[in-house]
Parts: C-alpha cells; sequence; structure tokens
C-alpha cells in the first residue's frame, strides 16, 4: 500500500491512529488509470494556527492534480485539521472525471492543465454534477491566461501552490462557506471586461475588485470597505457566478 507524503513535519509532530475515516483507504487515481489505495492518517484535533471553522462542520475535498508535492502539502496541512475531510485524488483528467460518479464532495482543488487534457472539463463536469460542490483552481502560475475561463467553467477561486497550509485550509473553508478567492490579475481582468460591458459590477463590488487589483489582501480590502473578509468574499463569487451565467448563455458556452 503506497502513501502521500505528509510533508514538512513542522504542523504536527505526533501521529495519532486514524479516527476519521475508520481505517478505510480512499482511491488515488493515477495517469496510467491504475487506482492506488491510499490510507490517509487521522485528521487531528485543530492547531494553534489551523483557525477551525467554528461549526466545524464537515468539508469533504477532492483533489485533481498530477503535482505529487502539492498533494503532499495539502494532506501536510490536513494533519492538523479536524474539520476537512480528504476523500479521494486524481492525477489525470480521465480520473478526475471518473471520480464524480462517486458521493459528491463539498470542495474540489483541481490543475488547470493535466497531463491526458485541460482540467476545465473537469471543473465543468463537476459543476453539472455536483452543482453543490464549490472548485478551487490550483496553480502555480496567477497569470495563467485560462484562469478567467476556469472561472467562466464554474470555478469559485484560485488557489497558490506555494500557498502557506493555514492559508489553504482558510481558502478551502471560505469556498464551502459561500465566498470565493481572487488574485491582482484576475480582479484587473475582471474589471477591464466590465467596463466594456460585462460583466456588470455593483458600486460595492467594483470597489473591492479595484482594491485588490491595487494589490490589497481581501482582508484589507474588508477595513478599507468597512465590512467584513466574508462579505468581500462573497462579492467576488457574486461576480463570478455573473461571469458564469454570462458564459453559459453564450452559443459555444466557452469563455471569450
Amino acid at each position: 500500500m503506497s502513501t502521500i507524503a505528509a510533508g514538512p513535519v513542522g504542523i504536527c509532530q505526533k501521529k495519532h491512529e486514524d479516527t476519521n475515516l475508520g481505517g478505510r483507504p480512499f482511491m488515488l487515481r493515477h495517469a496510467s488509470e491504475k487506482a492506488t489505495a491510499i490510507m490517509f492518517q487521522s485528521v487531528l484535533p485543530a492547531g494553534p494556527h489551523t483557525h477551525p471553522a467554528p461549526s466545524l462542520q464537515r468539508i469533504h475535498l477532492m483533489l485533481v492534480d498530477d503535482d505529487a508535492e502539492f498533494r503532499g502539502a495539502v494532506m501536510a496541512a490536513l494533519q492538523c485539521c479536524s474539520d476537512i475531510t480528504p476523500v479521494a485524488a486524481a492525477a489525470s483528467r480521465a480520473d478526475g472525471l471518473a471520480l464524480l460518479s462517486r458521493a459528491p464532495a463539498d470542495v474540489m482543488l483541481v490543475a488547470p492543465a493535466l497531463p491526458d487534457g485541460s482540467g476545465l472539463e473537469v471543473i465543468r463536469a463537476a459543476v453539472r454534477r455536483w452543482p453543490g460542490c464549490a472548485v478551487m483552481v490550483a496553480t502555480t502560475l496567477g497569470d495563467r491566461a485560462d484562469l478567467l475561463d476556469c472561472i467562466e467553467a464554474g470555478a469559485a477561486g484560485y488557489l497558490p501552490k506555494d500557498s502557506a497550509p493555514g492559508h489553504i485550509l482558510d481558502e478551502i473553508r471560505g469556498l464551502s462557506n459561500g465566498g470565493g478567492s481572487i488574485n491582482p490579475l484576475i480582479a484587473h481582468r475582471i474589471l477591464m471586461r466590465s467596463r466594456r460591458g460585462e460583466p456588470a459590477l455593483s458600486t460595492y463590488e467594483a470597489q473591492a475588485l479595484e482594491l485588490i487589483a491595487r494589490g490589497f489582501t481581501a482582508d484589507e480590502a474588508a477595513r478599507r470597505m468597512e465590512v467584513s473578509r466574508h462579505t468581500v468574499s462573497s462579492f467576488v463569487r457574486s461576480v463570478y457566478a455573473r461571469m458564469q451565467a454570462l458564459a453559459a448563455s453564450r452559443p459555444d458556452g466557452l469563455a471569450s
């Protein structure tokens, strides 16, 4: 039985018996289409830096990414987390699509480029099959030209692969809670499109995007706007939903 490397031990120093998955493996599907059983260690009580959701409602997470180092980083972050449960992972487009026959996940992390095709197909299929699942694009390049395509396909957030463990957990929780994540370049591109007519933005949405495009974080934008961070994230998610509706209304259903 193979295992995913847990990454740096600085996140959790102590190993525990599996109490969360009941000793049951979940399947990591490789590009070769061979399913390898993966046994994850327990989901441990939240550590001092994990900022768990107050309700501790369980978030079921799936990953579709061929980057073993990134998968290991996500698993390392989850070692000290009691409210996010990894349920399955895939390393190719074909196996990512196959995972959609399983029980729905709450959040799915998807790479925009996979060894056998585009992650866009997985995003579109996940949104159709699991309308309650929030999809986040995981990439090393925040200036990828296809990030807006991923958003229009249904993604509700963007996660840099070099994110700190606490940021990974916060973004997963925020997405599950109805928020959306964004970076300055995405914000700038959306503003440019809006000035050409679509998507239409409310005053507050435009203000939030302007601040983020200037380099302010969501927290900093929230303080300047005198609203909560969740409100700013909700503005972003609302803009994304409008972009997705516009894309779906086009004859080819594709991004402009």
